[in-house]
């Protein structure tokens, strides 16, 4: 039993989504945290949101290329170079749509918080499809 559950467990370490995941989680943490404290000292929802998810951003690329895509990182130079601006291309496609929704629901009067969930949701399937496809290609 606890020989498959070692199994299991290596298993879902090796698996590039879980990875993904998680490292999501890490940059979502870096992002929430620095939204709902810019909220809380009356910064508009949108800016706030924008803000959090560009700090993301840079979280999330630290994670990405050293845990979840490091066999597909590219070597310095121009190859580098141009993964990286795919990269935040990828995170500007998810802090635009994060942005989009965040301020177009505060707009109807909706709860940015619930906003901001849905954001994450959309963002994060996005990203992950870029990123896997495009930046970061098998």
């Amino acid at each position: 039993m606890t020989q498959h559950l070692s199994d299991l467990l290596y298993r879902l370490r090796k698996t590039t989504v879980i990875r993904y995941g998680i490292a999501s989680v890490g940059a979502l943490a870096v992002d929430m945290g620095l939204f709902l404290a810019l909220l809380s000292i009356g910064m508009m929802a949108a800016i706030a949101s924008a803000i959090g998810y560009s700090a993301g951003i840079v979280a999330h690329w630290i994670l990405s290329s050293r845990k979840v895509f490091n066999d597909n990182v590219a070597e310095r130079g121009a190859a580098r170079t141009r993964q990286k601006a795919l990269f935040v291309v990828s995170a500007l496609i998810g802090l635009a749509l994060t942005t989009v929704i965040v301020g177009l629901v505060t707009a109807l009067h909706g709860d940015p918080r619930l906003a901001k969930l849905v954001a994450i949701v959309v963002s994060f399937t996005a990203t992950w499809l870029l990123r896997k496809h495009l930046v970061f290609p098998d």
